[in-house]
């Protein structure tokens, strides 16, 4: 499921807020609003599919949490729509220094040129 639509619902975004604290069991979550426990179960279960919680059978009592993974898509709707681009992931700096060096270690051998250009092209003739 979508998180956007499972966020759609102000019972459900309010179990997020009430989660973000901590886990919680159902009866506890179902006091807290003024539907029956079987319709917060019924909201548990679309956060739950939509990977926004997650739930731990305890003997006979469910305990829910909020998963985080799962308000990626939001976050990065927000940043998009705020203007921030994403962190650059660390293995594009990795790859980044691989360059450098190869460059550099190119540089020093003599070799600027790249394989199949006109400077390496005029040395083998």
């Amino acid at each position: 499921m979508d998180p956007f639509i499972a966020l759609a619902d102000p019972i459900r975004r309010d179990l997020l807020r009430t989660l973000a604290s901590g886990p919680a069991r159902v009866v506890d979550l179902a006091a807290r609003h003024p539907i029956s426990r079987p319709a917060v179960s019924k909201h548990l279960r679309v956060l739950t599919e939509a990977g926004l919680a997650t739930v731990e059978d305890r003997g006979r009592e469910r305990h829910y949490a909020l998963a985080r993974p799962g308000l990626a898509p939001v976050r990065a709707l927000l940043d998009e729509l705020a203007g921030r681009r994403p962190p650059i992931p660390e293995s594009a700096f990795d790859a980044l220094e691989l360059e450098v060096r190869r460059t550099v270690h190119d540089r020093r051998a003599g070799t600027d040129a790249a394989p199949g250009t006109a400077s390496s092209q005029e040395e083998s003739a």
